[in-house]
């Protein structure tokens, strides 16, 4: 069973971890592989660490636990960040990041993440959300699936290489919220 929690401070070397995996397994063949092979889950903690102390703009992290697995960091086998939008004119609210371990992928974990993210940007008043992907992520339809549409795509230079992000935002946030009601979810 996977719960969805409220981070906490203690979470954030967990949070290091998937972040780090989460690129090594995504990224493969699109990024280079020696920035892909330079990433640090202590570096990634501390900005984590930082995040949920300064909690800026309503910065919030939920987690996905695994319940009754060998899994190091307390089970976290996922997690997602926001707050309110860093681009405004793009939509009220962010998700700024979301990771999942590959292993459990296709299980709704994502799609629960995305709901308690909507809610929490709802109760900061966002009226509508959005996130940046890059255009060579292979889990871009999941943002696609949950209703959003491609608002936005700027060139960027990014390890090195220049690449596309493409905003995807769900205007109104009832989309989002709507799309990730609870629904009966496999175990």
């Amino acid at each position: 069973m996977v719960t969805i929690r409220r981070a906490r401070s203690g979470d954030a070397p967990a949070l290091g971890r998937v972040h780090v995996a989460c690129w090594r397994s995504t990224y493969a063949g699109v990024l280079p592989d020696d920035y892909l092979s330079s990433l640090s889950a202590a570096r990634e903690t501390l900005g984590y660490e930082r995040g949920m102390t300064e909690r800026r703009g309503g910065h919030a992290a939920f987690v996905a636990v695994a319940d009754n697995l060998e899994i190091p960091g307390g089970g976290v086998v996922g997690f997602i960040t926001g707050g309110l939008s860093r681009r405004p004119s793009i939509a009220e609210g962010e998700v700024e990041t979301l990771y999942l371990l590959d292993d459990f992928h296709e299980r709704g974990i994502g799609r629960r993440l995305m709901r308690a993210m909507a809610s929490h940007l709802a109760s900061l008043g966002a009226q509508s959300a959005f996130a940046w992907v890059l255009e060579h992520n292979p889990s871009r339809w999941f943002y696609e699936r949950l209703g959003a549409r491609l608002v936005a795509r700027e060139e960027m230079l990014f390890a090195r290489e220049k690449t596309t992000q493409l905003a995807y935002a769900w205007d109104p946030i009832h989309t989002l919220l709507t799309a990730t009601a609870t629904t009966k979810l496999p175990r």
